[in-house]
């Protein structure tokens, strides 16, 4: 018998060192390349979770993408619908709604990874901001999109 699929990829121990940097300089008012600290309520316990992210601006709209899959983030901010971007000590609320069709996905993921394939090539395994139009939307199913909108 084989293991199930993992729907989400696990930070190993160079991106969890990167990720806590980013979060570190975050909460001290510090973005790289547009990063921030999102916060979100926990599903069940109801508590504030925090994780950096990019945020990605697409024709003037903002977008968090999961590129880790199905991650906790991605099911808290599910069961939430709303957050926090955090940096230094300023707190922006949103509300968050997710993108499921594919094909709307297609402008977003190409767009992220025109910026931060850099960062997170790794988790679109064949995948390029060249990849065509029909590549992508095969692909968006495994990476949730968020459009967000300041409170």
């Amino acid at each position: 018998m084989t293991a199930p699929a993992a729907d989400h990829v696990r930070p190993g121990r160079t991106a969890t060192a990167f990720n806590n940097a980013v979060a570190w300089l975050a909460r001290r008012g510090i973005s790289l390349y547009g990063s921030r600290e999102l916060a979100v309520r926990g599903r069940t316990s109801g508590e504030w979770r925090t994780v950096p992210v990019n945020v990605l601006v697409v024709d003037g709209a903002e977008h968090l993408v999961a590129a880790r899959g199905v991650t906790q983030w991605v099911r808290n901010m599910r069961a939430a619908g709303a957050g926090e971007l955090r940096l230094g000590r300023a707190a922006v609320p949103f509300t968050a709604t997710e993108i499921t069709d594919p094909a709307a996905k297609v402008p977003v993921l190409r767009a992220y990874l025109r910026k931060w394939a850099w960062e997170v090539g790794a988790f679109f395994p064949g995948l390029s901001a060249d990849s065509t139009d029909d590549e992508l939307a095969a692909a968006a199913v495994r990476y949730p999109v968020f459009a967000i909108h300041r409170a």
